[in-house]
């Protein structure tokens, strides 16, 4: 790895991309389809034109009027209720054709479009969906397909042939209407947010279409139904929460509504605009090219120093020759003295590499030598590479009400002896300078509306008769936090499993889950040509399905912060469940206290003891230890990587992606064109993705002690310095926020040895006045409480789940049957699934556990 950035970082270009919401439409049309599925374009044709000449004679489909393509519809809606599975699959297929645009008959990749945007709103328009969710539903009950795929040693994309179809034109008509255009008629506007109201109502047996998908994920991870495809899924869910909740710029316009009904100032400025109005910076200096400086600088220093005995013997006064050294790097180079001996160079290079926080730098004051001035600045660039860029700092800078507290507390205590509390007005006692900063610090004041939640919520708590019950709006973000509560560990442990299987540095292992089941063929490659095809299509199958889940989890992140601040914390908290199920994907090397070590030996005996995570007393003494050990060194180990080498990957093949493949002669493929692939500079999916997990982790460590602490000891510096390297000016902000937080726990002889970073966050990331961020002379030293505040958080979280969404909050007062018999003779409904797994779940559970008969007896 080491060598590849040497190479690789010479001079890595800036990458011309744009963060949003969504690649352009082609290519997110593409992403659905493996490219094992190509076959089956042509089998989609075959059928439709079967059923369709039966009906219509000598015309085509573009040539039919509204109404004769309305009655066609109808027919089909009506032959996809008959019982025969296989006749039912042909007509699915006949319908997928029509909303992949009838290509039979397009010449251009446009008309494919044009056509399969129409068709999608006729089908809408003709209630398809609601019968393809109906089949669906029945495909996911299918009890013996799922029996079937859990005794199959290898599954292919045969087992899940009609769940992949109904996906598929699922997903076509999701992501053809969510896209709006221009030109779009007025009924199709109407038809439009008609199917977004739709999705996020609680409309399919009581709950929103993304509940039913994440129950398919679930399922799949629990190895109930290994034949999921599950790629599709995931893009569907993706997409179905972004249209019914909405992208970046929906939230930025909800969060400045929300601002106005609270009564807060607004935004000092639109977040989405200043990063699109962000450069690239240059990235720090490479492994090479430190070794390459300080070789010249010590070709420099003997120069200098040969120079110095010539002025003396009466040669020359000035030295003969200056090194030459990078302009990128001359962050590292301008900070050390070049007089230095070899050894404290070379300490210092250790300290760099290393990231350690020893501070034992020698004074250049204290040495016996004569320095000579530094060699000239190069010219600066021309003033009209720089027009277009703001004056001054990008993000104005923000002060928090805790804050200003903290600064009057530390004034009063040192100049008057006593405090007030919470007091922020009287400055009396207090020298004028306090007060200039006291009124600066209240000009950049900002209540974010998560403060304003909180103190509410407070209220409520304090006084739940007298305010009474809080008036809650119906929004789908409510919708679909109310119904994932229940089961929302689970979500998020089936999506981080499914993340760790797909990520590119993970491992296969024996007992991982299987996300190849909708890519791989029946029939496994003979020739060097179909393995090397195989394996770009597996490639490209994980960089579709890590962008889809970072994306739904940012999604969810935002859109539940905004709705209400507990909401995505208890999201949070729920990464946390996923250690207590499986603790062996820590990062290989990452420290693990002895007390983490007896608290994960504590959970494997309460888990073959037959003992749950909800076990709150379990929860509350090693969760909050372990919280992250899992959810941040699972981001971490991701980008622990050639992360320029992941974003520069080549795992496509431009002619068999979707609508190319079935509009042009298919050229013949060769071992060469496979290897040399797109001429794209980068693959935008992968630095998608890369950017959502940065904004996750985020949001995982944002004011959060502990949790940059996790940062620090699992020496996260260097990976993310080296994410530094790609020149893109979204992914390296987010990347200094991240360096920003930790900054001072890191050591003056880091923040010494990486100035180049240290102005760069100065120059990007959002300043709080008082905030000691690059000197850390105040380091925070409070101890690593986990449970203090993780617990506290915690038990918030709970009281307002209880208050706002437990209907029955007096069961406290409720009757109990203490009787043995009445107990033991209720009838418990099990689920359907329950039944064929019956006698796994016995033989896993019951009879390969050894009993404690003591712990019984006891």
């Amino acid at each position: 790895m080491q060598a590849d950035e040497m190479e690789s970082s010479m001079e890595s270009p800036n990458l011309e991309f744009e963060y949003g919401d969504t690649d352009s439409l082609t290519p997110e049309l593409s992403e659905i389809y493996s490219y094992t599925e190509e076959p089956e374009f042509a089998l989609n044709r075959d059928y439709f034109e079967e059923d369709f000449r039966s009906h219509v004679r000598r015309r085509r489909w573009i040539e039919l009027g509204q109404e004769q393509q309305r009655a066609y519809v109808m027919r089909l809606l009506d032959a996809l209720e008959v019982t025969d599975r296989d006749k039912r699959l042909k007509v699915a297929r006949a319908i997928l054709y029509l909303a992949q645009g009838v290509f039979d008959e397009c010449d251009t990749d446009a008309d494919v479009i044009h056509w399969s945007r129409h068709n999608v709103f006729l089908l809408y328009d003709m209630g398809i969906f609601t019968a393809l969710l109906e089949l669906l539903s029945m495909e996911m009950d299918n009890n013996q397909a799922c029996s079937s795929a859990v005794r199959k040693p290898a599954i292919s994309l045969a087992d899940s042939t009609e769940l992949r179809v109904l996906l598929t034109i699922m997903y076509l008509m999701v992501e053809t209407i969510r896209l709006q255009t221009e030109d779009d008629r007025p009924e199709w506007r109407t038809a439009r947010e008609a199917f977004k109201t739709e999705l996020g109502s609680p409309l399919y047996n009581g709950e929103p279409f993304a509940l039913l998908l994440f129950t398919m994920v679930t399922k799949f991870c629990s190895m109930n139904a290994p034949h999921f495809p599950m790629k599709k899924v995931l893009l569907l869910l993706w997409k179905t929460i972004l249209f019914t909740m909405g992208g970046f710029e929906e939230l930025q316009e909800m969060k400045v509504r929300g601002r106005e009904r609270l009564s807060l100032p607004p935004l000092p400025e639109d977040s989405i605009k200043v990063v699109r109005s962000m450069r690239a910076a240059s990235p720090p200096a490479s492994a090479m090219e430190l070794i390459e400086q300080q070789q010249q600088a010590k070709r420099g220093r003997r120069s200098r120093r040969s120079a110095f005995v010539d002025s003396l013997e009466g040669d020359s006064p000035f030295p003969k020759k200056q090194p030459l050294v990078k302009q990128d790097s001359l962050d590292t180079y301008n900070e050390r003295d070049p007089f230095k001996n070899d050894d404290a160079r070379d300490e210092e290079e250790d300290g760099e590499e290393a990231d350690s926080g020893i501070e034992g730098e020698v004074d250049p004051l204290d040495r016996d030598v004569i320095i000579q001035p530094p060699p000239p600045p190069p010219p600066l660039r021309p003033p009209t590479e720089r027009a277009s860029l703001p004056k001054g700092l990008p993000w104005a800078p923000k002060v928090r009400e805790k804050d200003i507290e903290h600064f009057l507390e530390t004034s009063r205590n040192k100049f008057i002896g006593f405090t007030l509390g919470n007091d922020t007005e009287t400055l009396v006692g207090l020298p004028r300078p306090i007060h200039e900063s006291v009124k600066t610090l209240k000009q950049h004041k900002y209540v974010s509306i998560a403060e304003m939640q909180i103190k509410r919520e407070e209220e409520l708590q304090q006084c739940p008769m007298t305010l009474g019950e809080e008036d809650v709006d119906e929004t789908p973000t409510e919708i679909l936090y109310l119904g994932m509560l229940p089961n929302l560990s689970q979500y998020v442990i089936a999506l981080l499993k499914l993340l760790l299987a797909a990520a590119p540095t993970s491992k296969a292992k024996t007992d991982s889950i299987n996300i190849l089941a909708d890519v791989l063929p029946e029939e496994m490659p003979i020739t060097v040509l179909q393995s090397m095809k195989l394996g770009i299509d597996v490639n490209r199958h994980k960089e579709i399905i890590v962008k889809a889940i970072s994306a739904l989890l940012l999604l969810l992140l935002k859109h539940l912060k905004l709705n209400h601040i507990y909401q995505p914390l208890w999201l949070l908290a729920a990464y946390r469940q996923i250690l207590h199920w499986n603790d062996r994907h820590t990062v290989k090397g990452s420290y693990v206290s002895p007390h983490e070590e007896k608290a994960m030996d504590r959970g494997r005996q309460n888990r073959e003891r037959g003992e749950t995570p909800s076990d709150k007393k379990w929860f509350e003494i090693v969760s909050q230890h372990l919280v992250f050990a899992n959810c941040i060194p699972l981001i971490l180990k991701f980008f622990n990587q050639n992360i320029l080498s992941y974003i520069s990957a080549k795992n496509s093949i431009c002619v068999l992606d979707f609508p190319h493949c079935v509009v042009h002669e298919m050229p013949e493929l060769t071992a060469e064109s496979l290897e040399a692939g797109d001429h794209n500079q980068f693959c935008w999916r992968n630095l998608f993705s890369c950017i959502n997990l940065l904004r996750i982790l985020n949001k995982l460590t944002k004011w959060k002690h502990s949790r940059t602490m996790m940062l620090v000891v699992f020496k996260s510096a260097p990976i993310l310095k080296r994410a530094l390297k790609v020149k893109q000016a979204t992914m390296q902000l987010y990347v200094l926020k991240l360096l920003k937080i930790q900054t001072k726990y890191l050591g003056r002889q880091w923040r010494k040895s990486n100035m180049k970073t240290m102005s760069a966050i100065y120059q990007k990331v959002r300043h709080r006045l008082n905030d000691d961020w690059a000197y850390g002379n105040d380091i925070d030293a409070r101890p690593w409480d986990f449970q203090a505040e993780e617990c506290a958080l915690r038990e918030s979280i709970e009281k307002f789940n209880s208050r706002r969404y437990d209907k029955n909050q007096n069961g406290e007062f409720a009757p109990v049957d203490n009787c043995l018999q009445s107990v033991l003779g209720q009838r418990v409904e099990l689920p359907e699934d329950f039944h064929y797994s019956y006698e796994m779940w016995l033989e896993r559970e019951v009879f390969s556990q050894p009993i404690q008969w003591e712990g019984l007896l006891q």
